[in-house]
């Protein structure tokens, strides 16, 4: 049996498109069935046919792009002619089976035993201290370091996370009941309630069973891929969010939150009491708008606009009422730029690297991402026995 001349090139070219990866789910578009013919007549013309995921896909000319110029990069190929389909509701619910590993049932991949993600949930006693900002950074500053990272915003009525990470306009691609988190130029992905509404501007009204299915929604349904971490900004206080949290991923850990004043020290122990209560191990404290540096003397004279050590009260606080040591993460100073960067979907260690918060951040996200996990202060699962 003879081979075409042109069998060699087609083979190269499915070659090149395996190396382009659904700008969404993060796998090769050959893998996930995306690709349904390849030719390449004798003058070199390459004609593919690529299935989106669905009509109207938000990233399709991200995928055009990245198919163009892939396959222009092999040798022999004058010309590439893409035709952009959609994939049957046949093609898609195979997709999402391939998706789920063959689960039909919903189940939150990272509460799984074999889970090697790493749980961070940003917690905080009272609003106003710079959490979700805190969160995004810290998102950045891990996804600097290499890591793939998702963010969840869990603050169910306060969702400001996409608009700081530039994407508060965006809609998440649905793949039958499977929701595609939206990715962000920096590389972290995201999901929030307020990209699920109908409208930006539509106020999220919801008691404790609504807020606690919309947390495993974002959990279970979203498709988040092989992460290495994993964040969710949760709502300030100790309510449902925070309890729902605990049952759901008991082996999350929690950064607490707060800044130097009394007051937000004392609502911040708080928080991280009711982590512990619900068995997760709280690993550090953030000092938010810890201090100013001087705009007349330098940075080595500090204003201490909010007063001073609110962090290390509830470091020791949580130390001695837990048995075992909370630190001090990061003590991060108030400056314009932190602010200016969340406002316009530039978080500060993109925006201004060199400063001295995102210095501080970049810090305390590798504080985090560098530690053993710990056994103080989880569940482990244990059942007592009288057997000896």
């Amino acid at each position: 049996m003879s081979t075409s001349p042109q069998q060699p090139l087609e083979a190269a070219v499915r070659a090149a498109l395996a190396e382009v990866n659904d700008p969404e789910i993060k796998r090769p578009i050959t893998e996930l069935g995306m690709v349904e013919s390849v030719s390449v007549d004798e003058t070199g013309v390459a004609a593919i046919r690529v299935l989106l995921t669905v009509a109207g896909c938000p990233l399709k000319d991200t995928i055009n792009r990245d198919v163009t110029a892939a396959v222009s990069r092999v040798e022999g190929i004058r010309e590439v002619r893409l035709d952009l389909g959609v994939m049957s509701a046949e093609q898609r619910a195979g997709l999402q089976e391939q998706l789920r590993g063959g689960q039909a049932q919903r189940e939150i991949p990272f509460a799984q035993p074999g889970s090697l993600t790493k749980v961070y949930a940003v917690a905080s006693g009272k609003g106003g201290v710079g959490k979700s900002s805190v969160t995004v950074n810290l998102a950045l500053a891990m996804a600097a370091q290499g890591l793939k990272v998702g963010v969840v915003d869990a603050d169910i009525y306060g969702h400001s996370v996409p608009a700081m990470l530039g994407v508060a306009d965006e809609r998440p691609t649905q793949v039958e009941d499977l929701i595609m988190p939206v990715p962000t130029p920096s590389g972290v992905s995201v999901i929030s309630i307020g990209m699920l509404k109908p409208r930006r501007d539509q106020v999220v009204a919801w008691r404790g069973p609504m807020l606690d299915r919309a947390l495993v929604q974002m959990l279970a349904d979203v498709y988040w891929g092989d992460l290495d971490a994993l964040l969710l900004d949760l709502p300030p206080g100790t309510g449902d969010i925070a309890i729902s949290l605990g049952q759901h991923l008991p082996g999350a850990e929690v950064v607490v939150v707060t800044t130097p004043q009394e007051a937000a020290a004392e609502v911040a122990e708080r928080a991280g009491t009711m982590a512990s209560m619900m068995h997760q191990r709280v690993v550090g404290v953030v000092e938010n708008m810890s201090y100013l540096p001087c705009p007349h003397c330098g940075p080595e004279h500090r204003l201490e606009v909010f007063g001073s050590g609110g962090g290390d009260r509830v470091a020791t606080t949580l130390s001695q009422r837990f048995g075992y040591d909370v630190p001090v993460l990061g003590r991060i100073p108030l400056d314009t730029a932190l602010r200016e960067g969340g406002d316009i979907g530039r978080p500060i260690v993109e925006a201004d690297p060199t400063s001295v918060a995102a210095e501080e951040l970049n810090r305390v996200a590798g504080t985090l991402t560098g530690r053993g996990r710990g056994l103080a202060g989880m569940q482990l699962g244990l059942t007592p026995s009288s057997r000896f």
